[in-house]
């Protein structure tokens, strides 16, 4: 466990001057509050209070007008002590994806200096500039060219301080490797001389000159995870890894279903506990004590009886998410309907329609590192470490749920093991903050993974209708697409079709809901690209032919012309024990093919191969995209062959591991990943996009071994229809 001194606690909860000691230790839909409370029972944690915090990239409307407006003094952003060492600073977090390494190589690019000097402050918001949250692919196309703005500003006037040293002609100096030289006296002086460790006050340009993708030396390699040793070998310190002084270990008592009220608790035995603090405060019940065995044992001591209503099953799930909403919905995402042409003609001239239902289960996020969250109180101020992708979202939950200004809470978010758009909101941090004001020390609070599995929002369900119109030769001429709840990311087609309806539908969830990695996008892409399949058919075209055939879009076309050749498409037959499938997939401004190969063995599929294009724009380091492709097609075989919350009257019926199916070794595929680094286009996020096109391509694939369509996700959870051998 990290214990951390008492001078050094003052240190962590200090002003920006003492970033370094920090930096050693801290390196959807909208959730309305009426979901919130609706689902947990209105008092099941301190939320009461608490702003919701966004899931998805609609943005916080809750943010002040001034936190909107990004600072443009260099200092801000990065400082140079005199030793040299850069320190940068930045809202966004590091949850698996590599950004720490992404972001560090533009720096040094920039920059100029070496790679090992600069270290990254990541979501600390007393000592970060404002920061909406790391989600929607956005730290690579937002944070990437904000950081390397800084940098090459950072340069600039460094070049201009040396200049002034030595009374030089400015254009014969140039910057190198963390160091000023001057290519005609051969002067040479480091950065941390010539700032002597003070703020570079300048303000930055509006267009600085910055380095060309084609002229990069350090962005644009595979440069080595930054602190990867001390992940692999247990040295990073995770939220569950803190201890404080006098620190207890907190546990909150859990409601019998979604929406319980609290109708009568006997606390007697735990208070009698030695150690034990017990806290109520309407529906919230929680246990703070000094160590978590006792903790566990005093939540379990706790005689508490809840009501719940009635209410609705999985079994009626794709009826019930189509009803309307009946309260008003952001239709957060993007826009909720499109239309181009007219539908009424589009389908007039087709020579052959095409009309089906394609439905979408509930799945978890199932990060590696459940919620956690340490909170202390002192002085009137309060400070949380946890793990989350808006730790500027959680402060001001946490603001508005104690009735304290955001000035005096401070989140520090430690590299998090995973979360996949699964850590938007702070519920851990509340409630150990709440346990830690009641008890007057600081708490631990740490999830168990059947929490996760039911206090935590899940992907959308949805239902989505597809009607579609085809011309003999192939030529998509009508196309309509409603999507119910999973919703409206990803809902345009990037085929050229004149006339288009696209829809939307927002309805009330039987569940509590939120952002996945690539929010809806993936369920729109499995409709969609199943749908294309089976256009194909009904035409009697080979599905590859059919797509380019209705593509204009010269990105999308080069995705899936590579997949192709690296597959081999075309070379292999379907038989009834093997299928290849083929499909495509856009999203946050990247683009992505895949093809696929299943094995059909006594009903049971297996994905034995995998072969898949991407291109998002420049590409700053190969080998971390890479991993990310590939991260993206493990995860997606959950959520496509197997991954479903199952749910009965508001309980969780598989809330562990040992009852939710996630990916295995044994399930992994033969993975070929073929990069596309179009270093003519400006670096796009790749965290999301990668996910898409998995699952119509296994779809696809199984319809060519067996003749049978999967149109519902999971696709094969329990195998194959028909008989199986017996064993």
């Amino acid at each position: 466990m990290t214990t951390l001194t008492q001078e050094s606690n003052r240190e962590l909860i200090s002003e920006r001057e003492q970033h370094e000691s920090v930096a050693r230790f801290s390196y959807g839909f909208e959730l309305h509050r009426r979901d919130f409370f609706k689902l947990l029972g209105g008092g099941m944690l301190v939320c009461a209070c608490a702003d919701p915090a966004m899931a998805q990239e609609s943005g916080a409307r809750h943010r002040d007008r001034d936190e909107e407006q990004l600072p443009q003094n260099i200092s801000a952003w990065l400082h140079i002590a005199g030793d040299g060492k850069v320190t940068v600073y930045t809202g966004k977090v590091e949850v698996g994806q590599n950004i720490r390494t992404s972001l560090t190589q533009q720096v040094a690019e920039e920059l100029r200096a070496p790679i090992e000097s600069i270290q990254l402050i990541m979501g600390d918001t007393s000592l970060t500039p404002y920061d909406m949250g790391t989600f929607g692919s956005r730290t690579t196309p937002t944070m990437g060219p904000q950081l390397r703005n800084a940098s090459a500003a950072a340069r600039e006037n460094l070049i201009d301080l040396a200049a002034q040293h030595w009374r030089a002609d400015r254009s014969s100096l140039v910057a190198e490797n963390g160091r000023i030289t001057n290519t005609r006296s051969r002067q040479s002086v480091s950065y941390g001389e010539l700032t002597k460790g003070q703020e570079l006050v300048k303000l930055m340009n509006d267009d600085p000159a910055l380095e060309a993708p084609t002229d990069w030396k350090i962005a644009g390699t595979s440069t080595p995870k930054i602190d990867g040793r001390a992940f692999v070998t247990g040295k990073h310190k995770y939220t569950s890894d803190i201890s404080l002084p006098g620190m207890l270990y907190g546990k909150v008592v859990r409601p019998s279903a979604f929406r319980s009220t609290l109708k009568s608790l006997d606390v007697s035995a735990a208070e009698k506990m030695a150690g034990v603090i017990v806290v109520n405060d309407g529906n919230f019940v929680g246990v703070a004590a000094v160590d978590a065995t006792t903790a566990l044992k005093a939540a379990k001591a706790i005689r508490a009886e809840w009501s719940a209503p009635s209410q609705t099953s999985e079994a009626t799930l794709f009826q019930d998410v189509r009803k309307p909403a009946t309260t008003e919905s952001d239709n957060p995402g993007g826009p909720p309907e499109f239309r181009s042409g007219s539908i009424e003609q589009g389908f007039s001239s087709a020579d052959k329609t095409l009309k089906q239902t394609y439905t979408i289960s509930y799945i978890q996020h199932v990060p590696l590192e459940p919620r956690a969250a340490v909170a202390e109180w002192r002085d009137g101020k309060l400070t949380v470490w946890t793990g989350t992708q808006r730790p500027f979202a959680v402060r001001d939950e946490l603001a508005e749920a104690f009735r304290i200004p955001k000035d005096k809470v401070r989140v520090l978010m430690p590299d998090t093991g995973a979360a996949y758009g699964g850590k938007h909101t702070g519920e851990a941090a509340i409630e150990a903050a709440r346990l830690a004001k009641a008890a007057g020390k600081p708490v631990k609070l740490v999830w168990t993974r059947e929490e996760e599995f039911t206090w935590a929002y899940f992907r959308p369900a949805g239902v989505i209708d597809v009607k579609s119109g085809v011309r003999k030769d192939g030529t998509i001429v009508a196309w309509e697409f409603h999507n119910y709840n999973s919703g409206p990311a990803g809902l345009r087609s990037v085929y050229a079709i004149a006339n288009q309806h696209i829809e939307f539908h927002p309805t009330d969830p039987p569940l509590r809901q939120g952002s996945y990695r690539g929010l809806a996008a993936p369920a729109n892409h499995f409709a969609r690209e199943v749908h294309m399949d089976e256009l194909a058919e009904l035409v009697s075209l080979e599905p590859f032919e059919f797509r380019m055939r209705n593509l204009a879009d010269p990105r999308a076309r080069a995705v899936l012309q590579a997949a192709a050749k690296t597959f081999g498409w075309g070379g292999q037959k379907n038989s009834p024990t093997r299928g290849f499938g083929i499909a495509l997939g856009f999203e946050k401004g990247s683009y992505v093919a895949t093809c696929a190969e299943v094995e059909i063995k006594d009903r049971e599929v297996g994905v034995t191969r995998v072969a898949e294009a991407f291109e998002c724009g420049a590409v700053v380091n190969p080998d971390g995209l890479r991993n990310q492709i590939s991260g993206a097609i493990m995860m997606g075989l959950g959520g496509a062959l197997f991954e479903a919350i199952h749910f009965d009257n508001g309980k969780i019926l598989n809330p562990h591991l040992a009852e939710y199916r996630v990916p295995r070794f044994s399930d992994m595929p033969q993975i070929e990943v073929t990069i596309l680094d179009r270093k003519d286009l400006a670096p796009a996020g790749a965290g999301e996009t990668p996910i898409m096109a998995l699952a119509p391509a296994i779809s696809n694939a199984i319809f060519g071994a067996t003749g049978m369509r999967p149109r519902s996700l999971p696709m094969v959870a329990e195998g194959l229809p028909g008989p199986k051998t017996a064993a």
